[in-house]
This record gives structure tokens, sequence and C-alpha cells, in this order.
């Protein structure tokens, strides 16, 4: 099967990551705003960061995928696919003159390498870029006022966190609608992969970028066959949350019965479910204590109706998040605090994703090493855990779990 993944921590078994490429040399700090980021990666030191990461998931004996790999091959398998990927690019990007996109059209053509075509279209176009000799026919307004360093295509700086774009579910995925326009052009990669790639195009999806809300990847934790956790979030809208419980319900091969929505605070601090609190162990949850005087938690199950589409039961449970995820995960389980609970601490240690562990296996953990606070923390409860050196990795707002995408783990 080419996803599976009913929990955060069975062993891993492989991975899908994205190398930080020039994408973050056209960050300015002009368009940090725009394109989500707090401050500028320096890229060089942020690829040998990346490419420990994925030597400790080598290391550890997890299989790393590359995602501009995967929408390469699946650009290979046809010509047309090839063509509609520019055009489907080139829509979302904005380039709607016939003039530009003719132009841009022939200069991502001329690239004959399908793996090059891809990660320039992850970078970024800037006029210079294009054929000068093209640009100079038949000037228009647009091409008197345009400057040669402005870009007719943003850069996709957050592509590294590839938890987000789309989420694995049992064997199926959410192919997620983001929700920023610059994040969810992101999105147009996995669906080539999940449309045309040999491997994963028979994937099923439980929820579908043309979808009207929007829902993120780092939102989605599975607790185990039967129970997903769904943060309502900065990211993820109730209705969405709904629909993809809906589509769960529907198939007669999913395992899922319940989905719990956690609504958490809207703030970029906590922005996904992930940067409050992920699963590490059998029995052990690490969590942001700044969220416990305003968490909702809703259970959601199938209605009445098994053949009503729109049927579904949902309540509000009145409990502690102990209680609540012990009950679901079948045993106690144990909440370790960020930092030890030290609130100076935690609200620094969660600002760089002191909570945003990506568990391997159970009670191994890769973490950065700059949140020590935790990370002491972490051991003194019994955890093996990895340290990853992430200075400029974490200037994007995003740890190791944001960064990796499972498609396939070990059941516990």
């Amino acid at each position: 099967m080419a996803i599976h993944v009913t929990s955060e921590i069975g062993k891993l078994k492989k991975v899908l990551l994205h190398r930080p490429g020039k994408e973050l040399l056209n960050l300015t700090p002009d368009s940090l705003e725009r394109l989500l980021f707090d401050d500028i990666p320096y890229l060089k030191d942020a690829i040998k960061e990346h490419d420990n990461f994925a030597s400790i998931l080598r290391e550890n004996g997890v299989e790393v995928v590359y995602l501009e790999d995967l929408v390469a091959e699946a650009l290979d398998t046809d010509t047309s696919v090839r063509e509609k990927f520019i055009y489907q690019f080139m829509e979302e990007a904005g380039i709607r003159t016939k003039k530009y996109r003719n132009i841009v059209f022939d200069y991502l053509n001329q690239i004959k390498d399908n793996k090059e075509l891809v990660l320039k279209t992850m970078e970024g176009i800037q006029i210079s870029d294009l054929p000068a000799q093209k640009l100079e026919v038949e000037k228009s307004l647009v091409d008197l006022i345009e400057t040669p360093d402005n870009f007719i295509a943003d850069p996709m700086p957050n592509l590294y966190f590839t938890r987000d774009n789309f989420a694995s579910v049992g064997e199926g995925i959410n192919l997620n609608k983001m929700y920023s326009v610059t994040r969810n052009r992101e999105t147009i990669y996995a669906e080539y992969i999940f449309t045309y790639h040999p491997e994963y195009k028979n994937v099923k999806r439980y929820y579908d970028r043309s979808l009207a809300y929007h829902t993120e990847g780092g939102d989605v934790l599975n607790i185990n066959n039967h129970t997903v956790a769904v943060g309502i979030s900065q990211r993820t809208e109730a209705e969405a949350i709904d629909e993809m419980a809906k589509n769960f319900f529907k198939d007669p091969d999913c395992q899922i019965d319940t989905v719990l929505a956690f609504n958490i605070p809207n703030s970029r601090a906590f922005m996904h479910l992930d940067t409050v609190f992920t699963q590490i162990d059998y029995d052990k949850f690490t969590y942001h204590p700044g969220i416990m005087e305003t968490l909702q938690v809703f259970e959601i199950t199938e209605g009445n109706d098994p053949d009503s589409y729109e049927d579904l039961n949902v309540k509000e449970i009145n409990d502690s998040l102990e209680n609540i995820l012990t009950k679901y995960v079948g045993k106690k389980v144990t909440l370790i605090p960020c930092a030890g609970g030290d609130k100076v601490a935690a609200e620094r240690e969660q600002w760089n994703d002191g909570s945003n562990t990506l568990c391997i296996a159970p009670g191994v953990v890769i973490v950065y090493d700059r949140n020590n606070v935790t990370n002491e923390v972490l051991r003194s409860y019994g955890l093996k855990v990895l340290e990853l050196h992430g200075a400029e990795l974490s200037r994007g707002r995003g740890g190791p779990r944001c960064m990796s995408m499972p498609l396939e783990r070990e059941d516990i």
C-alpha cells in the first residue's frame, strides 16, 4: 500500500521531505509577511541542517523520499501531464495576460529535466528570468510599470514544511485547501503526485483542495486506527472537519469511527494542533501549558442514519485533556508540559516548536536542540531524544514534525 499511517508513534518506515532550495533566496524583507515568514533563513546552513535531519531519519531505518522527486516522476508519465502542470502552475501563480502566459509557458517548457522544472516553479520566476527579446515585443502598460526584479510568480518558501499541504490518514490522504493563497499554491505538487504518480495515483482522498473550506496537515493527528484528532485553528475550519469526518465514515474500507475536534487559540504561536500537543509514546504527550484554559474538545461520530451523507453526531466533551486522551488512547496517559511548565521558558520554547516533536518510534523523538529545557524534561520521562540543530530551519516557525510527512508507519 502506498499510504499507511494509523498513529503518530508507530515505527516510521517512509517519510516525505522537501530539501530547502532557492525559494529561500527569493525572500526579501518586503515579502516576508505576504509569504508567511518572520525572518530570512541563510540557505547554505538551512540545507546543512535539513540534510542532517534526513541523515538522522535514515540512520534510524527510515526511507526518505523528496517532494520534488515524486512530482518529477509524476510529470515523467506523459508530456500532456507536464503541459497541464505548467498551465495550472501559471493560473495559480496569477499569470493572466496572454503575452505573459505564452512567454512563461515557453520559458518553463524549454526546461527539459522535469525535476529542474519543478524546482524552478518552487523558487519563483522573476521578470529578469524571461527572454528579453520576447518582452520587448508590443509593450503594454504592465510591461512599462514592471521592473526586472519583480516576481511574476512568487517563490514558495514554506515548502520544506511538508506536513501541511496534505495529511496521511489511515490508507488515504486529505489533499488540503490551505489557509492562505500563498501556501495553497503548494498543494499543486501533491495533486500531481496523487493523480499521476504510478505508486500514489490510486490513494483515496478524504478531502480535496477543490473544496470550499481550508485545512492544513499540521492540524491532523492520528491517535490510532479508529480515532483522528483535528485542530479547529487559525488554519483549519470546522466545516472542513465535518467534511472529512463524513468521508471517513462513509468509506467502508476506512476504520476511523471517531474524530476529535480540538478548538485551539487563533494565533500564530498556536497555528496548528501539532504546535499545541503531540503524541510521543504509547502513553505520553507533550503539550503547551498556555492552551489548557481555553481548550474545547468535540467528539464527532456517525449519525443515526448511515445512508445519509449529512448525518453526524457532534457533542462537546467537558473533561480534562488528560482524561479525554486516556479514553481514546485506551490507557492512562501522561501529559508532559513544554519546558516542564515554566511559564517564561515554555513561551520561549513553544515559539521555537518545543512541542512540535517528530516521533519516529514509540518513545523515540526528533527535536530541535535549541529547546534544551524541554529536551531535558523529555529525557527525565525516559524518552530517547535525538537532537537536530535548527537555527536556520526554525526561522520558518516549524519543527521536525512540520518538516515531515509520514507515508508509512508500522501499526502499534
